[in-house]
């Protein structure tokens, strides 16, 4: 699904317009994005959380010419689904498991 297709799938769900739903999505993602830059946690229950990490500077190879490099530290945005979410996504695959045995 991309950006559009999730504007027409809110704007059908809410009953609302599609600019409406572009202009929700937009505030949604620029205020996830505020607080991660500060370095906030963002907990929705049930579906997730979103929080930064600090990467430390690392040594790895290039795989051209196999030569060491130094990776330099950074931060990284972290996402891990909540119970409801990981719950949805898996359920599917637990039934068809069971009904190959």
């Amino acid at each position: 699904m991309n950006k559009t297709q999730l504007i027409d799938a809110i704007a059908g769900d809410a009953g609302i317009s599609k600019a409406a739903a572009k202009s929700a999505l937009e505030s949604f993602l620029k205020n996830v994005g505020e607080t991660l830059t500060k370095g906030d946690k963002i907990s929705l229950v049930g579906f997730g959380s979103w929080s930064v990490s600090e990467r430390a500077e690392r040594e790895g190879r290039n795989p051209q010419t196999g030569k060491t490099i130094k990776i330099a530290a950074k931060k990284v945005v972290k996402f891990k689904a909540g119970a409801d979410l990981d719950g949805a996504v898996n359920t599917p695959v637990k039934a068809a498991a069971k009904k190959k045995k």
